[in-house]
């Protein structure tokens, strides 16, 4: 995966608003990327994107949380969701978060401005 690919999805990542929840595959589509969601989640373990990546606020596209696949103790991601305001509830798949309540609806216009930033930034 190239760096370009990295640095798009650091910037996307970072704008996931604070008490919400986002994909990898939205985080993918945002870079412009639809099918590489499976690098984000990759990216997002390996600490690829930076230190200041919010990634307690990415999801898979159920809204079930990665767990302690990706931070230190298996309930840390849902601890900083809930101190967000965010709810999670258990299901038999997992600790799960209501997508349509609390995800990240982002519109058009954040997809265009994702675009113009990267264009700025060449990347």
């Amino acid at each position: 995966m190239s760096f370009e690919f990295y640095k798009r999805a650091a910037i996307v990542c970072r704008a996931i608003p604070y008490g919400k929840a986002a994909t990898y595959g939205q985080i993918a589509l945002l870079c412009g990327r639809p099918k590489n969601a499976r690098q984000v989640g990759y990216a997002l373990n390996r600490n690829r994107l930076g230190d200041d990546i919010p990634a307690h606020r990415v999801v898979n596209a159920r809204g079930i949380l990665s767990g302690a696949a990706a931070f230190e103790t298996a309930d840390m991601q849902k601890m900083l969701l809930e101190n967000e305001g965010v709810k999670v509830r258990f299901t038999p798949d997992g600790w799960q978060v209501d997508l349509k309540k609390d995800g990240w609806h982002n519109t058009m216009e954040d997809a265009l401005r994702f675009l113009e930033i990267f264009q700025a930034q060449d990347i």
